[in-house]
């Protein structure tokens, strides 16, 4: 099937290339999958960036859709053409070690996360005309109206959950939700702060909410967002991890907080201190956001990491598997206990992916997505 993508050649590339690709049918264990939508994260801007740089080039991008079964290669167990599914960033197979103790978020099949090439076989299933094999995002590549994917990366939903909005489910509102309620363990009283208030961090925001937390400190340099967490659920707002140093101080009696998310869109090795020093005795601070992929360099204060028993955690996808999230957060979004209609700032067409990034990169959007139309199908 020949459709339109968006692409990079090589990172630092300006912007996202719109060509025609060739997207090949589904081989044993795999669907085609027609999306509706895909959100538009911070992890793509990597790409361009350079941050995250994978095995080939050029790349497919996008990691958050949702859609329609319509193909379904051999061997495939519990899909279905004509399924709504959610594509998950990250796979899970069920039977590896780390899905078979619970860590679906860890699956084996994530370590060809940054190949861009399919899980069964390590070839690729996108070329362009010319027959040169494109890599996809996580082994999706959704910045296209249709994919071939592998089960392991797709969930079943049910069909009265909008597209457009369980395309979100695919990344940012499972890590940020997660990130907060699972690996981050938020609970009834609990204080808690949020650095970085994007599509990950306003999903943290209210979690974290959701847990009964007693004061949620938003921190974020444009006031924009700190007005968006408000809606989704802060208690107080700041503008700087320094600012946040007084107000988490005066509203814990000075013990700090209990959680501290690190959801900025690039996490440096100097904003772990300050994200420490905010952290209390015995308590976590959870790094989600990520940065340069080579950057090896951090500041922490080894003795307040020590001798104050903190906790330094990494988190991928909240801490928790997307067979298990996914399925669990759009129940809550049914119940009216999860907003996703509000985060879904602005709308765009595949052809607009720059300007949709650039408006992220300028704060105005807490998650753009773009909108496949029947044109595009």
């Amino acid at each position: 099937m020949r459709t339109k993508a968006a692409i990079i050649r090589e990172p630092k590339q300006d912007g996202w290339e719109i060509v025609e690709v060739d997207i090949d049918d589904p081989r044993a264990g795999e669907v085609q999958v027609k999306l509706a939508a895909s959100g538009l994260c911070h992890s793509d801007e990597h790409l361009l960036t350079g941050d995250l740089q994978f095995e080939s080039y050029p790349i497919m991008g996008g990691h958050e859709g949702a859609g329609v079964i319509t193909k379904v290669g051999e061997g495939v167990i519990g899909l279905e053409e004509g399924d709504h599914v959610v594509l998950a960033f990250i796979p899970a197979c069920g039977t590896c070690p780390p899905c078979s103790e619970g860590l679906q978020n860890l699956c084996d099949n994530g370590a060809g996360l940054l190949s861009g090439k399919a899980i069964s076989d390590g070839d690729f299933r996108v070329r362009l005309p010319d027959g040169e094999g494109v890599a996809t995002m996580c082994v999706l590549g959704t910045f296209a109206p249709h994919v071939t994917v592998h089960q392991s990366s797709v969930i079943k939903i049910e069909k009265d959950i909008p597209l457009d909005k369980a395309a979100l489910l695919g990344c940012g509102v499972c890590t940020g939700w997660g990130s907060a309620t699972e690996i981050g363990g938020a609970s009834e009283g609990d204080v808690v702060v949020v650095v970085g208030i994007g599509g990950i961090g306003i999903n943290s925001v209210q979690g974290a909410a959701a847990a009964g937390a007693r004061a949620i400190v938003a921190v974020d340099p444009i006031e924009f967002k700190r007005e968006k967490a408000m809606e989704f659920g802060a208690t107080h707002t700041c503008a700087s991890m320094d600012e946040a140093m007084g107000i988490v101080g005066e509203i814990s009696w000075g013990r700090m907080a209990d959680l501290v998310v690190l959801t900025m869109g690039v996490v440096e090795g100097k904003d772990l201190l300050p994200g420490l020093l905010l952290t209390g005795k015995g308590r976590r601070c959870v790094v989600v956001g990520l940065g340069d992929m080579m950057a090896v360099d951090a500041q922490i204060s080894i003795l307040d990491l020590a001798m104050q028993q903190k906790t330094l955690q990494g988190a991928i996808f909240g801490g928790t598997g997307p067979r298990k999230q996914i399925p669990h957060l759009l129940h809550q979004y049914r119940a009216g206990n999860l907003k996703l209609d509000e985060l879904i700032t602005k709308t765009y067409k595949l052809e607009d992916i720059n300007q949709g990034y650039q408006d992220m990169r300028d704060g105005k959007n807490l998650r753009g997505v773009i909108i496949y139309d029947e044109n595009d199908w």
